[in-house]
């Protein structure tokens, strides 16, 4: 599955690569002594690209599962992402905490079939922060973009006295970016995120800009940023100024970063929002004879058409999303958002191998009828098999190579304990309360 229009997609075909490039993409491609990875069985397609991901956080996983984003004054938002991540753990960082969340939080998405993140790093109490974040993302060996933004906490309680956001952005360039063809690059906010609650003048603004939009959907529904703008952004879609977001998980604090969640949640609240607004039209289910009674004609297998009382679609309302629709916002939109569509996001010959081969063959989703509705609708990171960034092998077999996950763990821990003291948070393992 290529998710390039203009190569196709193959139920047996072969992806020719040299070096990180890919050479050709196929059906019985032939290449004299080349290594061969054997894929039968296996869905090919580029990597997943996740737009939006505060890496940093990642030794806080869960904490803020049941929270918000603000305050309310009623107990169940007492614990609340404002108040405790940015003002209470994230300005007693240190470093090496930075490096580890970075560091662990990357593999965990490699794993998950992830090749390239838009790292939202919020996290530059001090150069030697942001020099520990863009060195985690190197040794991730994923794709990267390191998104420089202002210092988490820090800049509101006016504490870590090392911040130097944003005038350290040119020693960081010239330090770490001195190369426009390296697996992590630098951007400063080229994205718009969230968008909910937008005017629709804002949206026409954005959208006449040619301006990209990452939507967080499981976060935004969790967390109180408002209804995720999906339908919003397929209304205004035209075939002069086409209108589509990439995908964002946002924070692991709150909601797991796995992509196959995220296409899933993007699809199925498309989908509710879409079906409830055909219900609810004047055409909808109100006025729908009772069920029992229905009679339906005799020719109604043979004859086209709509079921006779199915509501018919008022005009204006977008169609529901295909898994089609949303395996391109988690791939090729992704790399459009970050500027790397010439890089990544399809298997196109002239690109970079960032490939990978999921089990079609696992119990989850054997006998395969249908690639795009398999991927999205069934499986999971455990059928994510291999992972190839860059033309080099990340993940093989189910495992990830170079990488010793036990003592990273230990590592995260410790900083997890560090954090929470420092922050005089007491751990409970069964409430955030």
């Amino acid at each position: 599955m290529s998710m390039d229009p203009h190569v196709g997609d193959f139920a047996k075909g072969d992806v020719l690569i040299e070096g990180k490039k890919i050479l050709g993409v196929g059906p019985n491609l032939h290449a004299g002594d080349a290594a061969e990875i054997d894929a039968r069985g296996k869905i090919v397609m580029p990597g997943f690209i996740d737009t939006h991901h505060h890496q940093f956080e990642t030794a806080l996983r869960s904490f803020l599962a049941d929270g918000v984003l603000i305050f309310d004054g009623t107990p169940s938002t007492a614990i609340n992402y404002f108040q405790y991540i940015l003002l209470t753990f994230a300005p007693v960082y240190r470093p090496e905490d930075v490096y580890i969340s970075e560091l662990f939080g990357g593999l965990a998405q490699l794993d998950d079939g992830v090749t390239t993140v838009h790292d939202v790093s919020q996290i530059h109490h001090s150069p030697e922060h942001s020099d520990a974040a863009i060195q985690a993302l190197f040794d991730t060996g994923r794709r990267a973009a390191f998104g420089y933004f202002e210092s988490a906490g820090a800049n509101i309680l006016g504490t870590n006295p090392g911040n130097q956001y944003p005038q350290d952005a040119i020693r960081i360039k010239r330090q770490w970016f001195s190369s426009s063809d390296q697996l992590v690059h630098m951007i400063m906010g080229n994205l718009f995120i969230h968008m909910t609650g937008m005017s629709d003048a804002a949206w026409q603004r954005t959208r006449d800009a040619g301006a990209q939009v990452s939507i967080a959907f499981p976060i935004e529904m969790n967390m109180r940023h408002g209804m995720p703008p999906i339908v919003r952004m397929q209304s205004m879609s035209t075939p002069q100024h086409p209108f589509e977001p990439s995908l964002s998980t946002d924070v692991e604090v709150t909601m797991t970063a796995d992509f196959f969640t995220q296409m899933r949640v993007a699809m199925n609240l498309q989908r509710a929002v879409v079906n409830q607004m055909i219900l609810d039209s004047p055409n909808g289910n109100q006025n729908l004879p009772d069920p029992r009674n229905w009679e339906l004609p005799q020719t109604a297998v043979t004859v086209p058409g709509p079921f006779p009382y199915w509501p018919t679609p008022p005009a204006g309302i977008p169609a529901p999303l295909t898994t089609r629709d949303v395996l391109r916002y988690a791939t090729i939109n992704g790399a459009k958002d970050l500027g790397l569509d010439r890089k990544t996001g399809s298997l196109t010959p002239g690109k970079e191998a960032d490939i990978i081969l999921l089990n079609a063959e696992a119990i989850n989703v054997a006998p395969l009828n249908q690639v795009p509705g398999a991927v999205v609708s069934l499986m999971d990171r455990t059928n994510v098999e291999t992972v190839i960034v860059a033309g080099k092998v990340r993940k093989w077999k189910g495992k990830l190579l170079d990488v010793d996950l036990p003592h990273l763990r230990r590592q995260l821990e410790a900083s997890r304990d560090h954090i929470f003291a420092a922050a005089h948070v007491p751990q409970n393992l069964f409430s955030s309360q």
